[in-house]
């Protein structure tokens, strides 16, 4: 029994995160489906490394038209992906994609889950992905997901022999195959039988591919049709599946709705080929859970007598079908169908519950008031007998009248030991390839556990069912209407600095800035301060002000600090000490989308100090913004004076002004506009100005939208993946590698994820390719710099990954980037 109850528990996290900016609940349609789905009792897995990987035309299909339960297993959250639409890199990526892919789920019908896999960035093989991520770490979540969604068959967006290019992918492949047989075995992480019990799938099945350039169907292979429309939901699975995948907006991925016959090929890689259907081999009726015959009777009746514009009739006869599966033996699908059938009984009956907020934040410590309403739209017999939320409980035996508000209002206390609401991969330090993950039943879990719950007992056809909805901040907008949002539970003070780092030099050992405590408590009281976090004595830091009264909730206080360094490199923590002397040292982040929740998360409130043997040349930079990157933070903290240059700023300022003129990541894909300012930036360079390109894409997401320099060259592909590549200075006296810093192979030590990403190739014979680099086992590669003189001036095209090195500290990036800007310099410097 114990690991039935762990089975529940991990149906629940599979469906805890059906979060909508709307209250809609589902129509007849709808419902008349989910009683189809009662009769069948067959599921699937799919498996692939990235949010976007799955077949979402295949899951609409399998959900919808099959009836499975089907399960998405993506390994990563995408953390180290690209963002089209924010400046947002690596955890804050991944937390979009999570939640895209969450929204996907939603439209498609499939349930989502995760292993602790960080997307470190592109990959070339699997045993580079597996020497980061921990391999038996990443194949033991497999295995518990495996055990507890129990598929009865398994599916792969990938092979195992490399087709699908991405390090990632292939090693999604690997340890789905291995996962299919460590799942049945009980020497197999054994430490999992504590909680749940083996499993055997069927067969895993490698749903094979047409896309990029690579063919991999072959018609000896298994295929279905999965192109059929589906009269009750009113759409076809392909339109469906598109606005399930245009859902990854952070990627791109916006695609057409097809309609039609649409054909997915499938060859087994463990168990037998399938000749007839994807399950063959498996019962996939009541059948399989013992007892369970009587069923088929009693559900088939509840679909004969269901009335589309009276679905509240229908509810006398679920709670009877409700009844009889309670009595069947303990079993996976007896758990699962309890679930569905409870879903159903409140869908069917028209109730409606919520419990919202007028405030987004719940404070520890403070109170917080929460209204709670309750309809029985339908009329359905439904007898509420008591409401739970957080420690308030009240025992009631409250017939609801049909389509009758019926709502209260409770002030509840939020403790100091209520959780933060922290994304629970957030919680500990991670390592460099995965997220640490204490708790073992978290294992999978999609999304956050909401900060509040409400629970509602009511009776009906003299059953009781426990009911759930978490608590949620409801507003009005002008524009949207009314929407929702989580609730986020929140410290009393919010500690937030200005930067994230501070950047030091042999020239320059002080740095300044500031700090902005945001009070969230009337009436508290306390000292800010300041300490270095590894040694003592590495940092001199005073708080001019640092005396701290809240008058008022959400109060903002700004202060200044000020700080010497004595070592190269340390953690500047902020903390605030109150007057009972508990300690708050958070600082929270919002993310903000409208295609996605509100997302909140918590770190410690620091600040990097990263000590740079940097010299620089010039002083005015103008910055053309691309996708969104943290560049022109880092020069400001570099020395410079930075001004964002849009399309006006091209169109009317001045550019002889700017010492040197950046682009931010994937400018030219992101702004057809750059092609009016060519000739301008041409005749800027051309007159002595500097002019340096960040990469950009060369693909269908990210077409090249402008010209982009004096000369041809082609973008291409070539990266190099491998953060420690050895880099080779194929011109070691030129001046970019020797003013103002003279650069070595020391300045390549310490980089983070890659070298440099989309290469350029030189058409024209005008460049000078400066660094050779590859992966091992790879030919060296010279496309990461290519640097041109044209007229007076310079222009530099670059594919290496300042975007992700500076805002890391790496000291050697930042010197790399000061002789590319000083390569304009007079004669006499």
């Amino acid at each position: 029994m114990k690991h039935f109850f762990i089975i529940s528990f991990f149906l629940l996290l599979a469906t805890c995160s059906g979060w909508t900016q709307s209250n809609r609940t589902p129509g007849s349609a709808e419902m008349y489906q989910s009683l189809r789905k009662l009769k069948v009792l067959g599921s699937v897995l799919y498996v692939a490394a990235h949010p976007d990987d799955e077949n979402t035309r295949l899951i609409t299909w399998l959900s919808k038209d099959r009836l499975y339960r089907t399960g998405y297993l993506s390994l990563t959250r995408g953390d180290g992906g690209q963002n089209l639409i924010g400046e947002e890199q690596g955890i804050e990526l991944g937390l979009i994609r999570t939640q895209e892919l969450l929204a996907a789920r939603r439209i498609d019908g499939g349930e989502q889950f995760f292993t602790r896999a960080f997307d470190f960035g592109y990959s070339k093989n699997p045993d580079e992905t597996f020497r980061k991520w921990d391999k038996e770490k990443i194949l033991s979540d497999v295995v518990w997901v495996i055990r507890n969604f129990r598929p009865d068959i398994i599916i792969t967006r990938f092979p195992t022999t490399g087709e699908g290019g991405h390090g990632h992918h292939t090693a999604s492949a690997i340890l789905a195959n291995e996962a299919f047989s460590a799942a049945a075995d009980p020497a197999r992480f054994p430490e999992q039988l504590r909680y749940t019990g083996t499993w055997q799938a069927k067969r895993v099945l490698w749903n094979t591919f047409n896309f990029g350039g690579n063919n991999t169907t072959r018609e000896d292979q298994f295929k279905v049709d999965v192109g059929g429309y589906n009269p009750l939901l009113g759409r076809s699975y392909g339109e469906i599946a598109a606005e399930s995948r245009s859902q990854h907006k952070s990627q791109g991925f916006g695609v057409p709705a097809s309609r039609g016959e649409s054909w997915e090929y499938f060859r087994a890689t463990r168990g037998e080929q399938p000749s007839v259907d994807l399950l063959e081999g498996n019962d996939l009726s009541w059948a399989r859970v013992p007892g369970g015959a009587v069923m088929i009777q009693a559900i088939d009746s509840v679909i004969n007598r269901f009335d589309f514009l009276h679905p509240e009739a229908s509810v006398p006869g679920l709670v009877q079908v409700y009844k009889k599966i309670k009595q069947l033996p303990a079993h996976y699908w007896q758990i699962q169908k309890l679930k569905e059938v409870e879903e159903l009984i409140f869908q069917c009956s028209g109730f409606f519950a919520e419990a919202v907020s007028a405030e987004p934040l719940a404070v520890q410590t403070d109170s917080l008031r929460v209204s709670i309403t309750l309809n029985n739209r339908l009329g359905a017999a439904i007898r509420l007998k008591e409401i739970r939320l957080a420690g308030f409980d009240t025992l009631l035996s409250k017939q609801l009248e049909k389509n009758r508000n019926t709502g209260f209002q409770q002030m509840i206390f939020i403790p100091a030991t209520q959780p933060l609401t922290q994304p629970y991969w957030l919680e500990e330090e991670m390592a460099e390839g995965y997220f640490t993950i204490s708790n073992p039943l978290k294992a999978g879990q999609a999304d956050t556990d909401p900060a509040l719950q409400a629970a509602f007992v009511v009776e009906t056809e003299g059953e009781t069912f426990r009911f759930q909805t978490p608590v949620r901040y409801k507003f009005t907008d002008p524009v949207k209407g009314e929407l929702y949002q989580p609730l986020v539970v929140v410290p009393p003070v919010i500690i937030s600095p200005g930067t994230d780092m501070q950047l030091v030099t042999p020239d320059r050992s002080t740095f300044n800035g500031t700090v902005t405590v945001r009070g969230m408590k009337k009436g508290f009281t306390g000292t800010l301060k300041a300490a270095a976090e590894k040694s003592p004595g590495s940092l001199s830091v005073t708080l001019p002000r640092n005396q701290l009264s809240v008058t008022g909730r959400d109060q903002v206080i700004e202060t200044e600090y000020n700080g010497e360094a004595h070592a190269k490199n340390d953690r500047l923590r902020f903390m605030v000490r109150s007057s009972n002397d508990s300690f708050a040292a958070v600082d929270k982040h919002e993310i903000r989308y409208d295609h996605i929740p509100r997302i909140h998360y918590f770190h410690p409130a620091q600040v990097q100090i990263r000590f740079a043997g940097l010299k620089t040349h010039h002083r005015r930079i103008g910055y053309i913004t691309g996708a969104g990157d943290k560049v022109p933070e880092a020069l400001e903290q570099m020395g410079f004076e930075v001004t964002l240059l849009g399309d006006k700023e091209l169109s009317k300022n001045n550019l002889a002004q700017y010492d040197a003129i950046l682009t931010g990541v994937r400018a030219y894909n992101t702004h057809d506009w750059l092609n009016r300012h060519y000739e301008k930036l041409m005749k800027y360079v051309s007159e002595g100005g500097n002019l340096i390109v960040q990469y950009n894409t060369s693909n269908q997401i990210g077409p090249v939208r402008a010209k982009i320099g004096p000369y041809p060259f082609t973008i291409t592909r070539t990266r190099v993946t491998d953060e420690t590549a050895p880099v080779t200075l194929l011109k070691p006296d030129h001046p970019v590698f020797n003013f103002p810093n003279r650069i070595s192979a020391d300045d390549f030590t310490g980089w983070i994820q890659e070298r440099s990403i989309y290469h350029a190739s030189d058409t024209s014979g005008k460049f000078e390719k400066l660094i050779g680099m590859a992966d091992p086992g790879e030919r060296s590669d010279d496309g990461s710099l290519l640097i041109a003189r044209y007229g007076k001036g310079w222009f530099t095209y670059t594919g290496i990954v300042f975007f992700r090195e500076l805002p890391a500290g790496v000291p050697g990036a930042y010197r790399l980037l000061a002789n590319l800007i000083a390569l304009n310099r007079k004669k006499g410097f």
